[in-house]
């Protein structure tokens, strides 16, 4: 039996609210290992979760066409496999984009395309609550993530927000130019450099390795480590074991794979292109 809180919630015994594998691991000081995947097939997950490898899941909604449905069911799918689970959101809907998939059980939100300390200080309010303290947009509510209705607005959950990580990509020039006073905001816990974007915003599109924006990136994993914030990697299909000492020397722990459909392609384009060729030789 539920004990009674007061005269209209009964709270369970056992939490409907799940732990933050994640933020587990970040406070911990351990390294993190995800994927980041365009495809809202939940079976994409359920793979991913068979390799008993990676700590979490990323759905790149930025990217893809989804409905609410999606989230729920992306979410549900890690947690058969003891993983936690972040949502890369798309600036002009953010507020909304980001709740919605906090509420479908997704744990963690990545925020992109900001540019100043102002952009980074909203996305902290999209995901804290609406307390005195926090000062944040986020309520209560009766979604998945507190069992619908059975948690909402309790302890659990409001723990639950606490500990959602929130991630942001630096992929704008005039994110180079305000990145102390980014990094400083108070909530921020990692960071992602994106080389695509800055070598638009730089002028040099798809130069992904320009010098200029190979040390933009060295910058930031520099300033992010000082001022106490994990930068996060995402490495490419085609990275070698040289590419991810050079980051981990530099204090780099956690990494993200390659995108699915980036996998497939490459293992679609090389192995067809092999057989084409013995296909017409034989």
């Amino acid at each position: 039996m539920g004990h009674t809180s007061d005269k209209y919630y009964t709270y369970p015994e056992i939490s409907t609210v799940r732990r933050n594998k994640l933020r587990e691991l970040l406070s911990a000081n351990q390294p993190t290992l995800g994927v980041p995947v365009i495809c809202p097939w939940p079976g994409i997950v359920e793979i991913i979760g068979h390799t008993d490898v990676f700590d979490y899941v990323e759905f790149v909604g930025e990217d893809m066409p989804w409905d609410l449905h999606d989230l729920e069911n992306l979410s549900r799918a890690t947690e058969l496999y003891n993983m936690s689970s972040m949502m890369k959101v798309d600036q002009s809907w953010q507020e909304f984009a980001a709740q919605r998939a906090l509420g479908s059980g997704i744990q963690n939100i990545l925020f992109t395309n900001i540019r100043t300390m102002e952009d980074m200080k909203d996305c902290v309010r999209n995901v804290n609550l609406d307390t005195p303290e926090k000062g944040g947009t986020h309520g209560g509510h009766a979604r998945r993530n507190v069992g619908y209705h059975l948690e909402s607005a309790s302890p659990a959950y409001a723990q639950a927000m606490e500990d959602v990580v929130i991630a942001v990509m630096i992929e704008k020039r005039e994110a180079m130019d305000n990145l102390d006073s980014i990094l400083s905001v108070e909530g921020l816990d990692m960071v992602q450099f994106g080389p695509g974007d800055l070598s638009i915003s730089f002028g040099v599109p798809g130069q992904t390795t320009h010098p200029r924006v190979k040390k933009a990136e060295l910058k930031v994993i520099r300033m992010a480590i000082d001022m106490g914030i994990r930068p996060r990697v995402e490495l490419g299909f085609d990275y070698s074991m040289d590419d991810i000492r050079r980051y981990t020397d530099l204090g780099v722990r956690d990494f993200s794979h390659a995108l699915d459909v980036q996998v497939l392609h490459s293992w679609w384009g090389q192995h067809g292109e092999r057989l084409r060729t013995v296909l017409e030789t034989a």
